[in-house]
C-alpha cells in the first residue's frame, strides 16, 4: 500500500493574521447559543428588520442592509426578538455577549443560598438523657438556619416496633414547633429509617445582639494647683474679686 504525502507539504502557505472581513463565523459547536438567537447568515426568511445597537441608525432595514452594516462594523447581526414584526436584530459582539450571560449565570449559582442539612439519628429505644441533647441540638441547627433530618433507625428485628419510631417523631415535632416545620408528615420508612425532615421556621433564627456603645466620659480639666475647673475659687479668675478680698471687703455677686 502506497503512502500518500499531506496534500499541503511543508510549503503551504500560512494563513495570514489579519481576520478577514464579513460578519464572524457562526458557532457551529455551541448547540445551545445556536437555539438561543439566530445570528448573521441563519437569519432566514425575513425581508426586512428592525435593526438596534450601539454606533448604528435604529430604524427598519431590508435584511441585506443591517447585514452589510454589521459586516461594515465587523460584528454579529443577532436576532433578538423574532416574534416582532418586523423582528428585531441587534449588531454587538455576539461572543462577548454569550460569554457575559454565562459569567453573571456563575455568579447568580454562586451567590445562591446553600441549604444545609444536619442529621439527627434515634434509635427506638432513645432514653430521655439522649432525647434531650439531641433535642437542643436540633433546635440550634434550626435557629442557625440549617435543615433538620430526623430519623429513627432500626436495627436487626427492631424494625417489627417501627410504632416506637412514629411515637418518638411526632413526640420530637411537638417539641420542635416553634423553632421548625416537617416538610414530610407522616415520616416516611426508607429500608431500615424512619425518616422526617424539618425545615425552620422564619423568625426562629438568632439575632446578633450588639454590644451597648460605650459612654463617652466628659475629661477632666486640670489647672496648676490640682484644682478641676468646678472647684477654682472666683478670685483666681477675676481680679477685681482678689482687689476686694486683699482689701477685706465683699465683692457683690
Amino acid at each position: 500500500m502506497a503512502f500518500t504525502p499531506h496534500s499541503g507539504g511543508p510549503n503551504r502557505p500560512k494563513p495570514s493574521g489579519a481576520r478577514p472581513k464579513g460578519p464572524r463565523p457562526t458557532m457551529q459547536n455551541n448547540t445551545t447559543n445556536k437555539d438561543e438567537h439566530r445570528i448573521n447568515e441563519r437569519i432566514r426568511g425575513v425581508k426586512e428588520v428592525r435593526l438596534v445597537g450601539d454606533n448604528v441608525t435604529m430604524g427598519i432595514y431590508p435584511i441585506e442592509e443591517a447585514m452589510r452594516i454589521a459586516e461594515e462594523l465587523e460584528l454579529d447581526l443577532v436576532e433578538i426578538s423574532a416574534t416582532a414584526v418586523p423582528p428585531v436584530c441587534k449588531v454587538m459582539d455576539y461572543q462577548k455577549f454569550c460569554y457575559q450571560q454565562k459569567k453573571k449565570a456563575k455568579e447568580a449559582k454562586a451567590n445562591a443560598a446553600k441549604v444545609v442539612v444536619k442529621e439527627i439519628r434515634f434509635g427506638p429505644q432513645t432514653d430521655d438523657h439522649d432525647y434531650e441533647f439531641k433535642l437542643r441540638h436540633a433546635k440550634e441547627f434550626l435557629q442557625e438556619g440549617s435543615k433538620v433530618k430526623a430519623y429513627v433507625f432500626f436495627k436487626g428485628r427492631s424494625i417489627l416496633f417501627k410504632e416506637q419510631g412514629e411515637v418518638l417523631l411526632a413526640r420530637f415535632t411537638q417539641d420542635l414547633q416553634d423553632y421548625g416545620k416537617p416538610d414530610n408528615y407522616p415520616p416516611t420508612l426508607e429500608g431500615k429509617r424512619m425518616i422526617l425532615i424539618f425545615s425552620p421556621k422564619s423568625g426562629s433564627q438568632k439575632k446578633k445582639e450588639q454590644a451597648p456603645k460605650p459612654e463617652k466620659k466628659q475629661p477632666t480639666v486640670e489647672i496648676k494647683g490640682g484644682k478641676p475647673e468646678a472647684q477654682r475659687d472666683v478670685t483666681e479668675t477675676n481680679p477685681l474679686a482678689a482687689a476686694l478680698k486683699e482689701a477685706g471687703l465683699k465683692g457683690e455677686e
